[in-house]
């Protein structure tokens, strides 16, 4: 009786924070554009406007067949506090991007009009403690034979060898464009100039920008200019939302989820009522993270696999996966701690979030697994999960040779299997074998949902833990020459127990990781 209480308590709680989302997001989409009417100047010659938080989302999508957002049990509206702390959790890793910067603004008469008629517009987000913005704009057109690159989306097998440097693009002038009146003076004027891009889409630490580039090569032509050729039979357009992401380390698990969480942050921070369909603006083969990108958005697609000149409705630019605070955590202090979206919503804390917890229930959701599991009672069944390293074709410039994190891996996953049906604990224990190299992503994610103790070596496999249950144990094995606090933090941000063995060089002793993980089982009740 207690237990459906409790149920049906957090049902009334999900339903009441549904509807107040639904509430604040139609409330601000009355129409097709709602504008302040303060400005002030910026940097380059273009008009610019700032505006408050409450103006931030305010695009009504037109019909599409986007896949519709799940609910979420972690799910905390986007748009709800106007005034984030300055390096808050909120502002690291949800929506701190409360600078709004205009670039281009249709003009009074367009602003109602909903279709196909109107001018381009283009706005930023900027956040002040992530240094980075989240772009979008309207009536965007792309030029691929503009952007220098590999096509992108082969066979891994068929390009072996190709360098990374021809997989990432190379923005000509004029690579991407925005419609303005035919009578405007900005007409074949760049978008954006220096000082707006330094300001507010600032190199760092980054040694190739790509969506300052793609930014930089943007410029505005005359209605008369812009066409568009067929993308699908009798449309000219890309009518749903739509991401543009250029990705980095492609093919390593950590990095991908840094892309993944940039781009769901984008969505959200943007207000789109769906998820948005994704082009990729590089030249990256196929690999098996593909499955997830699938997933969690509406559609995938190669830019340079498009043929003529493309035209986007709505179009939104995603920052860089080095510049969110998955990333950045691994080299300055983001002092966060994840704790549940229930307390949050009741007593809101600067120093806590429960923002990678929602992005891991959207992946489990994308792939349709269930979010509301009960905690495994004392004395039951527990799956241990052992991540495990193997070889396998990364890359076109990959050996295919994996580096070792665990020199003795085998031994240890056999002694936890041997223990794992020997020991007098008051449970039983399932090891699961974590060849992750032969699962699909699904598989991969399902197993890490269903794991009471997650154990393996430091490698991207383990990044996987940001979809774990929230009751989830994580026992990490860090090798002497790989002493980093990747899945330390993510634990830390998640609310995970975190429990490291470190090792003098990258042998571990069996009977050590055992004691480890009996005493964790112990604290589960077994």
């Amino acid at each position: 009786m207690k237990m459906n209480t409790k149920s049906l308590k957090l049902l009334i709680f999900l339903f009441v924070l549904n509807s107040i989302t639904l509430y604040l997001y139609f409330s601000s989409h009355p129409d097709y554009f709602r504008r302040r009417r303060t400005t002030q100047t910026t940097p380059h010659s273009l008009p610019q406007f700032h505006s408050s938080f409450s103006d931030r989302t305010h695009l009504v999508s037109l019909p599409n067949s986007n896949k519709p957002w799940p609910i979420l049990p972690s799910y905390l509206p986007w748009s709800l506090t106007p005034n984030i702390s300055f390096r808050s959790c909120e502002a690291y890793f949800g929506n701190g991007f409360t600078r709004r910067v205009d670039l281009l603004k249709p003009s009074p008469e367009i602003n109602r009009k909903v279709g196909k008629g109107g001018e381009g517009w283009f706005r930023c987000f900027y956040s002040e403690t992530l240094r980075s913005s989240i772009c979008e704009g309207g009536k965007m057109r792309m030029h691929p034979d503009k952007i220098k690159m590999s096509a992108g989306g082969e066979v891994l097998e068929s390009v072996i060898g190709r360098g990374e440097d021809e997989e990432l693009p190379e923005f000509e002038l004029g690579a991407f464009d925005l419609e303005v009146s035919g009578k405007s003076k900005s007409d074949g004027k760049k978008l954006a100039g220096e000082g707006f891009l330094n300001e507010y889409l600032q190199k760092g630490e980054v040694s190739r920008h790509t969506m300052r580039d793609l930014i930089d090569s943007i410029q505005l032509v005359g209605a008369n200019e812009f066409e568009c050729s067929e993308v699908r039979v009798a449309v000219s357009w890309v009518e749903e939302p739509t991401l543009l992401i250029t990705r980095f380390e492609y093919a390593n698990m950590f990095h991908t989820v840094t892309d993944w969480y940039s781009a769901y942050v984008s969505s959200r921070v943007t207000g789109l009522p769906n998820r948005p369909q994704i082009v990729f603006i590089d030249g990256h083969c196929m690999t098996q993270l593909e499955e997830t990108w699938k997933a969690v958005f509406s559609g995938v697609r190669y830019a340079k696999n498009l043929s003529g000149p493309v035209c986007f409705r709505h179009a939104i630019l995603s920052p860089l996966g080095y510049e969110t605070a998955m990333f950045k955590g691994l080299s300055e202090n983001i002092d966060c701690y994840g704790a549940s979206a229930h307390d949050l919503w009741q007593k809101p804390d600067d120093k806590k979030t429960a923002r990678i917890s929602e992005f891991g229930e959207m992946i489990r959701a994308a792939f349709s697994l269930p979010l509301h599991r009960q905690p495994s009672k004392a004395g039951s069944s527990h799956n241990v999960l052992v991540v495990r390293r193997e070889d396998y074709l990364a890359h076109p410039r990959h050996g295919g040779k994996v580096q070792s994190r665990l020199s003795n891996e085998q031994e240890v996953f056999d002694a936890i299997k041997r223990w794992s049906v020997s020991n007098n604990m008051e449970c039983r224990i399932n090891v699961v074998n974590g060849l992750f190299g032969h699962m699909s992503m699904k598989e991969q994610v399902r197993a890490i949902q269903d794991a009471a103790v997650i154990v393996g070596a430091h490698g991207a496999g383990l990044t996987h833990i940001v979809s774990a249950a929230p009751e989830a144990e994580i026992l990490e094995m860090i090798a002497s020459e790989f002493r980093r606090p990747h899945f330390a933090l993510i634990s830390q941000w998640r609310g995970l127990n975190y429990h490291p063995i470190y090792l003098s060089g990258s042998h571990a002793t069996p009977t050590l990781v055992i004691h480890k993980l009996h005493h964790i089982l112990k604290t589960l009740g077994c």
